[in-house]
């Protein structure tokens, strides 16, 4: 969680308060990208070794600590470089500490699906948005405040540092149980048999059994298992977070042109904003684990629209404190309410033999569409303002509401029922 607001809004806040333009921003957020093509290189997380590494800690937490040196690196370069003259340097370095990071987000989901059952992958998901949050708020209010006192500068050394707390915890934890399901076994032979690539050959054969064991195997047996309804859910998936990731491209340049503070954004976009989105983690959590995931889902879908919707109200109104804490509250509450229920969902699609490269297409697909279209949030709050904008990134929300729905007609492809 530390590096993802670093090259998000928090880099965003900083790039305004250089006097960066908002729509050069809003471009910015396309480095975010790297997070949504994560999947064209998780099979190469999920199935190739790291020499002499992946022996002395195994394949998860190998691949965990290679991604936090980079992104350690990545967060040094920016620290030493000037937005005024080296703009194009530091988005250089923003896309490094991306690639790291979501690299390491391939693992550490992979990590925590292979930890625990699927009963349990609800209560999982409300934990990991707590520690997700946890390291948020630390790239969020903690630069925030180090910024005011010193330099943004040094803010990204600070959390440069502090990704030493990944490294040490990836050489504490133990490597979990890698399973092979029968069904993963045979889409592979299969695969294998009909490409003529079943028998031991040369170099090319065992490459192309590789890539096919490795890239082609965990697609074929996502669509075997939900049949028709694969497409459906795929499409849900690509859409349920288009609304909260838009919005959120400009909400802390939004922030500032209101007036607000660095301190008073740290205090109440952050830290008060926290405890809100951990208390929805945890709700959605609770509701998954007694109700199942669509109700849930559905839920949480609906609370990200009206929530969202409420920022044009705080853009009409006079800006101070306490209406700023009623929607930053209502916002992070829904928030953590639907990632929770909808990272259960994602888990529960996930077979553990392709844990790595399946949530990884499905965390791609959540974010990859609603990153193409944040990058153009900065021209629409240009040409319209803030508040037709707000509305513009609440109705995008409506088309993932109505896929829900949808798939609630067709209870025997979605998982967790009661």
């Amino acid at each position: 969680g530390l590096p993802f607001l670093l090259v998000f809004s928090t880099l965003s806040a900083w790039l305004r308060d250089e006097g960066v333009t908002r729509t050069t921003i809003g471009f910015f957020s396309w480095v975010g990208i790297t997070y949504s093509i994560k999947v064209f290189w998780a099979p190469v997380v999920d199935r190739l070794p790291i020499p002499w590494l992946t022996k002395k800690l195994g394949k998860r937490r190998s691949w965990m600590l290679c991604a936090q040196i980079v992104i350690a690196g990545g967060l040094l370069g920016m620290a030493g470089s000037d937005p005024e003259a080296q703009l194009i340097i530091i988005a250089i370095y923003a896309v490094i500490v991306a690639f790291g990071s979501a690299t390491q987000d391939i693992t550490i989901d992979a990590y925590r699906i292979e930890a625990v059952e699927d009963e349990y992958q609800g209560a999982m998901a409300a934990t990991y948005v707590f520690g997700y949050r946890l390291a948020l708020l630390v790239a969020g209010a903690g630069a925030f405040y180090i910024a005011e006192g010193q330099s943004w500068s040094y803010a990204y050394i600070t959390m440069a540092t502090l990704m030493l707390v990944g490294m040490v915890t990836t050489l504490v934890i133990t490597e979990p149980l890698h399973q092979i399901s029968t069904i993963a076994e045979k889409v592979e032979h299969k695969l294998e048999s009909t490409l003529g690539l079943d028998e031991d050959g040369n170099l090319a054969k065992k490459t192309g059994r590789w890539f096919v064991d490795a890239v082609v195997s965990p697609f074929v047996e996502f669509f075997e298992r939900n049949g028709r309804m694969a497409l459906v859910i795929l499409l849900l998936i690509a859409t349920y977070k288009l609304s909260d990731i838009t919005m959120g491209v400009m909400a802390n340049p939004f922030y500032l042109d209101l007036g607000f503070s660095k301190t008073d954004i740290a205090n109440v976009a952050k830290i008060f904003g926290f405890f809100m989105t951990i208390f929805g983690a945890v709700l959605g959590g609770i509701f998954v684990t007694r109700y199942g995931v669509e109700r849930p889902l559905i839920f949480g879908s609906v609370m990200i629209i009206v929530t969202n919707l409420l920022f044009i109200w705080l853009a009409r109104t006079e800006p101070n404190i306490s209406t700023l804490a009623i929607v930053i509250s209502a916002d992070n509450l829904s928030g953590g309410f639907a990632t929770s229920a909808f990272i259960a969902y994602l888990s529960s699609m996930t077979n553990k033999t392709y844990s790595a490269t399946q949530y990884a297409l499905f965390s791609s697909l959540m974010t990859l569409p609603a990153k193409l279209i944040g990058g153009f949030s900065g021209i629409v709050v240009d040409a319209a303002g803030y508040a037709y904008f707000f509305l513009y990134a609440g109705l995008l929300g409506i088309p993932a509401l109505l896929l829900i729905i949808y798939i609630l007609y067709q209870r025997d492809y979605l998982p967790l029922q009661k």
